[in-house]
C-alpha cells in the first residue's frame, strides 16, 4: 500500500503513515490511539513510555518506527489482555506498589521482561533491570516486593478488586454549584434521585483557618453513596482515606462509596490540594457531613420501622433496629426520593474516632493495565494540539517572527494572540515541528546571575516582606550579648540549592468551548484558583469556566498555577476547535517554578553544656519549619526575602526542608563541640513531648545505642506532623553509599496505617534527591540542565532500605504526612556523613557527583 507501513501491536496488524522516522511511541499514541505508554521525557531517560519489542523492553519515545521492522510490539494493554500480566496485577495491588501510577504501566512492562528471562529474580537483578524506569513517588521497595511476589506465584483474585473511585463523567450543571445556594441548585439533573446532604458551615467568623469549609453526600436508591470534595489525588491516596472516613462515619460499605473530586462545577471550593490539609480539612468536613447523612437515615428508617431512632444503628449500608434485627437499606430508605438536606455544622456530632480499617488493596488494577487515563491521555471529537513558541532565555522579548514556512505546513494554524504565539495542529509532533519554523529574533535579556554565585545575588538583593507569607521574625532576650557571653560558639552558613519537581506527567491541559462555556480538563492541585486565573486570562465570568482534574501524574507542589490551561483555552478559542497542550519535559524544566534556594546564617552559643543563644536567618526560601523547637532563653529567627533570579513556588514542605537542614545540622555540630551525645542533647532542650517519643523511636529502631560511629539523626515539626529520621551511611574510596533510614512519624490518628507509610517512604525517597543530587544549573539566563539525562532524580539502585515506624495518637486529630517525612532526611544523612568521617558538609546536595570531598 503506497504511503503506508504495516506494524503487529499486541497481536493485531496495523496500518499507518510510512513516516519511518517518526518515533513509536508517536504512533502508538498519536495514530492507534494506544495509552498505556506515556510521555515522560523525550530521551529514553524515565522508562514511562516503555513497550516490548519482539518481547524486549525498548523505550518507544527514541525507538524510530523504521527501527521496529516486522518485528511484534506489545504494550501494557497487549500483556493485559494475553494474560501475562496477571499476577504482576494482584501482586502491585497487594503490595501497594503505586503513587500516581504513572510510571507503573512502564514498570510493569519491565518487569514482565525480567520476569519472562529470571524466574526468581534478586532485589540486584530487578534494580538492575529496572534502574532506567524513574517512579518519582518513591515506591521502588514496593515495586520490588510485588515483582518478587508475582515470581513466586502468590494467588490473587482479581475480580474481588475495589472498582475504580475516580472523578465521575457528570453533566454539567446549569451553573458551578460552589457559586450557588445550596438550596437552589440542579442536583437532580445530574445525580440520580436520592438523598443529598448538604454541610452549612455558617459563616466565616476568622478564628479557624481552612483549605475547605464545604462538603456534600448524595445517597443513592441502589445504595451507592457518592462525595464530594474540592480536593484532588495526585498520589498521596487521599482518595482512600476520605473514603474510608466517609464509610466510617456513614456506616456505609467502603466499595460503596464514591468520591468526586476537583470538579468545580459540582464540588464545594477549595483552595488547593497542599500543605497535607487532606485529612485536618476535607476530612474533617467530609465526616460531619456523613455523620448529618447518617443522622437524616436514621430519621427516615425511625419512620419507616415505626420505632424510635435511639434503638436504631446504621452499618454495612443499612439501617437496623438492634432489638428485633429488622433492618432497611440506604438504598430503600431513598428510592424515589429527591431530597434535599442543608445542616449547619453546629449541630453535627460525628461519632468521633475513626476505625482506622485499611483497604486490603490500594489502588486499582487499570492503573496497572494502562486503561487509567490522565490529561493526556484524553480526546474530543476534532481534538487538535498546540505547541507554544518559547523565547532562548528568561527575560528575553520578542523582536519580530516570519511564520511563512511555519504556515505552509499542512494542517497547521499559527495563532499570534498578543503574547502568545503558537501552532495548532492535528498531532502534537506537527505542531512542535511548526513552531520550530517560526523565524523569531529576541531582544537579549539583561545580564542575569548564574548558580556559582547566587549566595552573593540573594544577600545582595533583598525584597520587601511579601515572600512565602511575608517576612518572619521572632525574638526573645538578648541574642548578641548571650552569644559575646558563650563558653562555646558556632557560627556556619548552610545553602541549599534551587530544585525541580519533575513530575513523570508535565503540565497539560484540554479546553473545550461549548458556545460561551469553557471546560479544561487539567492535573492541576488547585482547581478552583485554575478556574479563576483561566476567567481572568480569557475575561469571561469564572461561572462559565469549569476545570475538572482527572488522574494527576504527580505533582509535588508544582501544579499550582494555570499557565498551561490558560493557553489550551486561548488557543482552543483561536481554533474554534477542542485544543491540548501538553509541555515537554524542557518546558517542564525551564518554564516551570523552583523550590525556592536558600542561604541560612546560623549562631549558636553554650554555657554549662546547654544551649543559651540561636540566631537564625534564612535568605530568601521562606519561614515553613523556621522555628525552632528547642529551648533557648535568647533566640532570633527571621526570614528575610530577596529578589530570586528564577521562578520559585510551592514544593513538598517548601522552605521547612532547608529550614531543618540548617538547624538541625547546626544543633548536631553544636553537641559534637560539646562533646554530647546528639539524641541526648536534643532531648534535654526538647518540652514537647510528642517529638521526644519520635525522637526516641527512631533511635530506638536504629540502634543508636549501640554506638555504630555512621549514624546520623534529626527531628521536626511541620503542618502539625512530627517526624524524626536516623540515616547510617558508608563511604567505600570516597562513594557515598545509604545503608538505611528508619523514620518515626506521628501525624495524629492514623486512618490508613498501610497508606501512612506509603507516603513517609516516598517522601524519603524524593528526599533523598533533594539531599544527594538534585540541583538545578543556571546561567545567562537559560537552565543548563533541563532533562532527565543530566538533572539526577532516584532511582532504583539509589534506594537504601527504609523502615517506617508510624506511632498511632487516636485520640489527636489527624494531620496529613505527605510532606513532613521529607525535612529531616537531608541533615540526617549530613549528620551521619560527620559521624562517618569527620567531614561537615553545609550545601544541598551534598554528593553532586556521588563522592565526599575529604
Amino acid at each position: 500500500m503506497p504511503g503506508r507501513i504495516r506494524i503487529v501491536v499486541n497481536g493485531i496488524e496495523r496500518v499507518v503513515p510510512a513516516q519511518p522516522e517518526r518515533s513509536l511511541l508517536h504512533v502508538l499514541r498519536e495514530e492507534l490511539d494506544i495509552t498505556g505508554a506515556k510521555y515522560g521525557c523525550g530521551e529514553g531517560a524515565c522508562g514511562a513510555c516503555t513497550v516490548l519489542v519482539d518481547d524486549r523492553p525498548v523505550r518507544s519515545c527514541t525507538t524510530r518506527l523504521a527501527d521496529v521492522g516486522d518485528r511484534a510490539v506489545t504494550t501494557v494493554e497487549g500483556l493485559g489482555a494475553d494474560g501475562r500480566l496477571d499476577a504482576l496485577v494482584g501482586a502491585f495491588l497487594d503490595e501497594g506498589a503505586m503513587q500516581c501510577g504513572f510510571c507503573t504501566p512502564g514498570m510493569a512492562v519491565a518487569a514482565t521482561a525480567l520476569l519472562a528471562e529470571t524466574r526468581d529474580p534478586s532485589d540486584e537483578a530487578i534494580a538492575a533491570a529496572l534502574d532506567g524506569n524513574v517512579c518519582r513517588c518513591g515506591t521502588y521497595s514496593r515495586i520490588a516486593r510485588a515483582i518478587r511476589r508475582a515470581a513466586a506465584g502468590a494467588a490473587t483474585e482479581l475480580d474481588t478488586l475495589e472498582p475504580a473511585v475516580a472523578s465521575l463523567d457528570l453533566a454539567r450543571p446549569r451553573a458551578p454549584w460552589s457559586l450557588t445556594d445550596a438550596r437552589e441548585r440542579d442536583y437532580f439533573d445530574v445525580l440520580p434521585a436520592g438523598l443529598v446532604v448538604v454541610l452549612d458551615p455558617g459563616e466565616d467568623d476568622g478564628t479557624t483557618w481552612s483549605t475547605t469549609r464545604d462538603a456534600w453526600i448524595h445517597v443513592g436508591a441502589v445504595g451507592t453513596v457518592t462525595a464530594f470534595t474540592g480536593k484532588i489525588n495526585v498520589g498521596q491516596d487521599n482518595r482512600t482515606a476520605l473514603r474510608l472516613i466517609v464509610a466510617d462515619e456513614l456506616g456505609a460499605p467502603l466499595d460503596r462509596v464514591r468520591l468526586v473530586m476537583g470538579d468545580t462545577d459540582v464540588c464545594p471550593f477549595d483552595m488547593g490540594t497542599f500543605g497535607s490539609r487532606s485529612m485536618p480539612d476535607a476530612g474533617r468536613v467530609l465526616r460531619r457531613t456523613a455523620s448529618a447523612a447518617r443522622r437524616v437515615l436514621l430519621e427516615a428508617a425511625s419512620e419507616r420501622l415505626n420505632v424510635d431512632a435511639e434503638r436504631l444503628d446504621a452499618s454495612d449500608g443499612a439501617v437496623r433496629d438492634m432489638p428485633s434485627g429488622r433492618s432497611v437499606a440506604f438504598g430503600d430508605l431513598v428510592a424515589r426520593e429527591h431530597r434535599v438536606v442543608v445542616v449547619a455544622e453546629a449541630d453535627v456530632e460525628p461519632r468521633g474516632a475513626v476505625s482506622r480499617r485499611s483497604p486490603r488493596r490500594h489502588g486499582t488494577a487499570d492503573t496497572v493495565t494502562g486503561a487509567r487515563r490522565y490529561a493526556a491521555d484524553l480526546s474530543r471529537p476534532r481534538l487538535r494540539h498546540g505547541a507554544i513558541l518559547r523565547p532562548p532565555a528568561f527575560g528575553s522579548t520578542l523582536r519580530s517572527i516570519e511564520t511563512d514556512e511555519a504556515e505552509a505546513i499542512p494542517g497547521v494554524t499559527i495563532v499570534l494572540d498578543e503574547d502568545l504565539v503558537a501552532a495548532v495542529a492535528a498531532d502534537p509532533v506537527s505542531a512542535t515541528s511548526a513552531v520550530r519554523a517560526i523565524r523569531a529574533e529576541w531582544n537579549p535579556p539583561p545580564l542575569q546571575p548564574s548558580d556559582e554565585d547566587l549566595s552573593e545575588h540573594l544577600r545582595s538583593h533583598p525584597a520587601d516582606a511579601q515572600g512565602w507569607g511575608g517576612g518572619f521574625r521572632q525574638e526573645a532576650g538578648d541574642v548578641d550579648q548571650a552569644l559575646a557571653e558563650a563558653e562555646v560558639r558556632l557560627e556556619a552558613t548552610y545553602t541549599t540549592a534551587y530544585i525541580a519537581h519533575v513530575p513523570l506527567e508535565t503540565r497539560v491541559a484540554l479546553a473545550e468551548w461549548e458556545g460561551d462555556r469553557l471546560t479544561v480538563w487539567t492535573g492541576t492541585q488547585r482547581p478552583f484558583g485554575i478556574r479563576w486565573e483561566v476567567a481572568e486570562a480569557l475575561g469571561v465570568p469564572e461561572a462559565d469556566v469549569r476545570v475538572i482534574v482527572p488522574d494527576a501524574g504527580g505533582g509535588y507542589g508544582g501544579k499550582h498555577s494555570g499557565e498551561v490551561a490558560i493557553e489550551a483555552a486561548r488557543l482552543a478559542r483561536a481554533v474554534s476547535a477542542p485544543v491540548m497542550v501538553r509541555w515537554s519535559r524542557e518546558e517542564e524544566f525551564t518554564w516551570g517554578y523552583f523550590r525556592p534556594a536558600a542561604v541560612i546564617d546560623v549562631a549558636a552559643g553554650a554555657r554549662g553544656g546547654v544551649l543559651t543563644a540561636w540566631s537564625f536567618t534564612n535568605i530568601n526560601a521562606g519561614a515553613a519549619g523556621i522555628e525552632s523547637p528547642y529551648t533557648a532563653p535568647h533566640r532570633r529567627i527571621e526570614f528575610q526575602p530577596a529578589e530570586s533570579p528564577l521562578r520559585q513556588g510551592s514544593y513538598r514542605a517548601l522552605a521547612a526542608t532547608a529550614n531543618h537542614f540548617a538547624r538541625e545540622s547546626h544543633i548536631d555540630e553544636l553537641a559534637h563541640r560539646l562533646g554530647a551525645d546528639p539524641v541526648e542533647f536534643r532531648l534535654h532542650h526538647l518540652v514537647d513531648e510528642r517529638l521526644v517519643e519520635v525522637l526516641r523511636a527512631a533511635a530506638d529502631r536504629a540502634g543508636w545505642r549501640t554506638g555504630n560511629a555512621a549514624l546520623g539523626i534529626a527531628c521536626g515539626v511541620e503542618k502539625d506532623c512530627y517526624v524524626a529520621t536516623c540515616a547510617r551511611v558508608r563511604l567505600d574510596d570516597d562513594r557515598l553509599r545509604i545503608e538505611r533510614i528508619v523514620t518515626a512519624v506521628d501525624c495524629g490518628a492514623i486512618v490508613d496505617r498501610d497508606g501512612l507509610v506509603n507516603q513517609v517512604e516516598g517522601a524519603t525517597v524524593m528526599g533523598l534527591g533533594g539531599a544527594l543530587t538534585e540541583a538545578i544549573r543556571f546561567a545567562d539566563g537559560r537552565i543548563t540542565d533541563p532533562c532527565l539525562s543530566r538533572y539526577p532524580v532516584p532511582r532504583f539502585t539509589d534506594v537504601p532500605p527504609i523502615e517506617v515506624v508510624p506511632l498511632d495518637r487516636p485520640d489527636i486529630s489527624s494531620a496529613g504526612a505527605g510532606e513532613t517525612p521529607i525535612v529531616a532526611v537531608a541533615p540526617a544523612i549530613a549528620n551521619a556523613i560527620f559521624s562517618a568521617s569527620g567531614i561537615r558538609i553545609r550545601s544541598m546536595p551534598l554528593a553532586p557527583d556521588g563522592t565526599i570531598t575529604r
